[in-house]
């Protein structure tokens, strides 16, 4: 069990490394989940929709989806405020994207929430100008395996600032 984990943690950090050094194209990214429909902040049901909210942890108050499982942000997308990450870089992070409306959770202000269209036309969900993306060496909610990984990818505060600790 260990030597598997020290295999799957070396390659993610492979794919990681890929990441950091700025590795994008064009290529479709593969699809990924989205949170789970609820009702938004005003009580008025979701018809459907992907839901982001905060929880608490050691780092702070972070950004979850609605499934609790952590969001990040991508330093290189600071600069274009779009995303920059794609193939191999993708398979490691992939978006959030959403269909049709979203909800956010109490804490979170719709207003600072936007979307940008990714190069295989989905749209991925932003918090300010990040991007947003799970990571894949997460495997339950709460876990935040990606946070400062490479110095690049970090966990994201309620006012849609990366936590940089």
């Amino acid at each position: 069990m260990h030597n598997r984990m020290l295999i799957a943690l070396l390659a993610v950090g492979l794919v990681a490394t890929a990441c950091a050094a700025g590795t994008t194209s064009t290529a479709t990214p593969r699809p990924q989940a989205t949170g789970t429909p609820a009702a938004p902040a005003t009580g008025t049901p979701a018809a459907a929709g992907t839901t982001v909210e905060l929880a608490t942890n050691a780092l702070g108050e972070i950004v979850v989806d609605g499934a609790g499982m952590t969001l990040y942000g991508f330093t290189p997308d600071e600069p274009t405020t779009q995303p920059t990450c794609y193939d191999q870089c993708a398979a490691a992070w992939p978006p959030l994207t959403v269909e049709g409306a979203f909800t956010v959770g109490a804490g979170l202000d719709m207003a600072d929430f936007s979307t940008a269209t990714r190069t295989d036309g989905s749209t991925q969900l932003k918090l300010g100008i990040y991007p947003l993306y799970y990571f894949a060496g997460d495997e339950a909610p709460g876990d935040t395996n990606g946070q400062g990984l490479q110095d690049v990818w970090f966990v994201i505060g309620a006012d849609g600032e990366l936590i940089r600790d």
